[in-house]
């Protein structure tokens, strides 16, 4: 298959063209700058210049490709509400470029969208009324496949790590380091599933390769891993402190990221390894974060 792939040099979307390549794929990687297009010419992508705000360049990216993968989030949280309005967007002008086509179209969400309290599996829904905005994003989705878009989602946990990690991993090692304590949230005990990249790119390329209707996946390789022993590893390395804090202590150690960090999200992949055949293979986030250069 040719595959337009959004995010194409992301920390997600470029271990996906790898695996698509690896398949036997070709990729027609999103660039929006000269650096970007260069490492997809490296890699032996072709590169169409676009961003996901430009939405031409996502309807003609898909009008060239077999099937699409749509990796690409603006990771600015200081503009979350509006960088999620463009996310829906994207999925919708994807999608209109490939109604009546039966080309895929596989989209990311995340597994904190279904915070159920209990082990939440592929089959629970996101609260369309919930608080966290990008529920927008499954909500077009599920309207694409209304409209007969072979659409699917694959669910990312809260940390996708490995080498180059650039995500909420790195962001509680900056804030521990800034403290100077490592903090987990009252007894630590809420669970934040996770998977190496590489693991959540092969479930990318099987999905889109199963071309599945309305078809929701979970990229989780460990159902949960306590946040104090997260912390604890941390304190570890950096040689400070591991405490426990709760409401405005909690707030005041990690600000805008508090809200993550509380977060009780235990997750299930045991469908989506039934259905896909997917089998992790890759480290766990603890053994990551001890040899994948965390604390260079």
């Amino acid at each position: 298959m040719r595959v337009f792939v959004t995010g194409a040099t992301g920390f997600v979307g470029s271990a996906v063209v790898q695996e698509l390549l690896r398949a036997g794929h070709q990729v027609l990687g999103l660039a929006r700058s000269e650096a970007s297009a260069q490492a997809l010419t490296d890699v032996g992508a072709d590169v169409l210049r676009g961003s996901i705000e430009d939405l031409e360049s996502l309807a003609s990216g898909a009008a060239q490709a077999d099937g699409v993968i749509h990796t690409a989030f603006i990771h600015d949280f200081s503009k979350f509400l509006e960088n999620c309005e463009k996310d829906r967007l994207a999925i919708g002008a994807l999608g209109a470029a490939l109604k009546g086509t039966h080309k895929p179209l596989v989209v990311t969400s995340g597994t904190a969208l279904v915070n159920t309290g209990r082990l939440a599996t592929e089959n629970d829904l996101p609260d369309p009324q919930g608080q966290n905005p990008r529920v927008a994003s499954d909500l077009a989705v599920a309207r694409l496949a209304e409209q007969g878009v072979r659409v699917s989602l694959v669910r990312l946990p809260p940390s996708v790590h490995g080498e180059g990690d650039h995500g909420f991993v790195p962001a509680i090692i900056a804030m521990a380091r800034e403290k100077g304590e490592s903090a987990y949230p009252g007894n630590g005990e809420n669970l934040w599933p996770a998977v190496n990249r590489f693991d959540a790119a092969r479930v990318f390329v099987l999905a889109l390769q199963k071309g599945a209707q309305n078809a929701t996946y979970h990229a989780n390789s460990e159902e949960g891993v306590p946040f104090r022993e997260i912390a604890a590893l941390i304190g570890r390395h950096l040689n400070l402190p591991v405490v426990s804090k709760n409401g405005p202590d909690l707030a005041a150690h990690f600000g805008w990221f508090t809200h993550f960090a509380s977060l009780n999200n235990p997750t299930s992949s045991q469908i989506t390894r039934d259905i896909l055949g997917w089998k992790p293979v890759h480290q766990d986030l603890l053994t990551d974060m001890d040899t994948a250069g965390y604390f260079k």
